[in-house]
């Protein structure tokens, strides 16, 4: 597979050059900048809920990986909505469940009861990754159901962790899932039950309650917009998910994802994958569609050298990006998590957010000054 040899390339690539440890914060000189797209943001950062976790990638003469993380105002109890991010462990749950049932791959087939379609898993994680499809990550759900994606999450040592809801649906706060035929790869069946899961306790954390009103049913409601029966995807704990799918030999193998290295060779490939080379039309879907940093605030190709091995999320004005960021042919790799809120006017469900003016900005500025300052020190 392509995806294998470009990922075993990346890791000679590393071996060859190594990286030696810096003792420069390259996250603090990035966010001192006087670049107003980080000044606007720097300027007030609690008002933004601003959350940023950098991981610089240290290699040694055997190719051992080590991390060392540079943080901003990390804290899993200053609540914020996870919106997309919360897909990212779905797809990959999917694959490890699959795993544990015999006769069947990435590209088995399976319908969900009420929808005569047959979808196939590896288009459904495809879509995930290369436009953030909810109705994807939706008919993943439907095969784990929440109580197996939270206990799994939970032996992994990925705490703290809460899906309470879907992204999309009729029904998105129904807990039970239905009823699934699985089309196994020796031509069998099988059935696979409704389950419904256990409701989830009300969040208790700062933040939980945000803003001054909130749009329901086409009027303003005055108070706060609560958050405490929502998903809950804390930075660390995404970034933690992302070092586990790229470098899973850094773990204990119970803190690991069960993939066999075909399937995590083909989430990582999902995760870079652009839209235009998963199907969509580049035009709507141009390449920094779901690559928030570096590319986002704008629609330029990016550059065959650089991968972004990533998931984003934006919604109730919240942005995320959480990202693998390689560039082989100059040596530079980084990870990078961040999180902010854009919702000057505090009003939640009014779908006014500064979404192009300050956030993307800010998260494409950001990763484009961790990549010159990475790639300045391979100099």
């Amino acid at each position: 597979m392509k995806s294998i040899r470009v990922f075993i390339l990346i890791a000679l690539v590393f071996l060859e050059f190594g990286c030696s440890t810096t003792k420069k914060n390259i996250l603090q000189e990035t966010l001192a900048s006087d670049n107003l797209k980080i000044k606007n943001v720097m300027s007030n950062p609690e008002a933004f809920e601003l959350q940023i976790i950098y991981t610089q990638i240290i290699r040694d003469k055997k190719n051992k990986v080590s991390f060392k993380d540079f943080t901003y105002r990390l804290n899993a109890k200053n609540y914020f909505y996870p919106a997309s991010t919360i897909k990212f462990p779905i797809a990959i749950l999917a694959l490890e469940k699959l795993n544990t049932i015999e006769n069947t791959s990435k590209d088995s087939q399976y319908t969900i009861e009420g929808n005569p379609e047959k979808l196939q898993f590896s288009k459904e994680i495809s879509k995930v990754f290369a436009v953030s499809d909810n109705e994807a990550s939706t008919n993943l759900l439907e095969f784990l159901g929440f109580d197996s994606v939270n206990e799994s999450m939970k032996a992994k040592g990925l705490q703290p962790f809460r899906l309470s809801h879907r992204v999309s649906g009729s029904d998105p706060r129904s807990l039970a899932t239905k009823p699934i035929l699985l089309y196994k790869n020796d031509g069998s069946k099988l059935q696979i039950p409704a389950v419904s899961s256990q409701p989830s306790i009300p969040l208790n954390l700062k933040n939980i309650k945000k803003g001054i009103g909130y749009i329901k049913n086409d009027s303003l409601v005055n108070g706060s917009f609560d958050f405490s029966s929502k998903n809950y995807y804390p930075l660390e704990t995404l970034h933690n998910t992302m070092k586990r799918i790229v470098f899973p030999e850094t773990f204990k193998e119970s803190e690991r994802f069960k993939l066999t290295e075909k399937d995590r060779q083909f989430i990582l490939f999902s995760m870079q994958n652009l839209p235009k080379n998963a199907g969509y039309n580049s035009t709507e879907y141009y390449d920094g569609y779901c690559k928030f940093f570096m590319f986002g605030d704008t629609k330029d190709t990016i550059p065959t050298n650089i991968k972004i091995y990533n998931k984003v999320g934006d919604a109730y004005g919240t942005m995320i990006d959480c990202a693998y960021i390689v560039d082989a042919e100059n040596k530079v790799e980084f990870m990078v998590s961040a999180t902010l809120l854009v919702n000057k006017d505090g009003v939640f469900n009014d779908d006014k957010y500064e979404y192009d003016t300050i956030g993307l900005p800010f998260l494409g500025e950001l990763g484009r000054q961790l990549y010159a300052k990475n790639l300045k020190l391979k100099k």
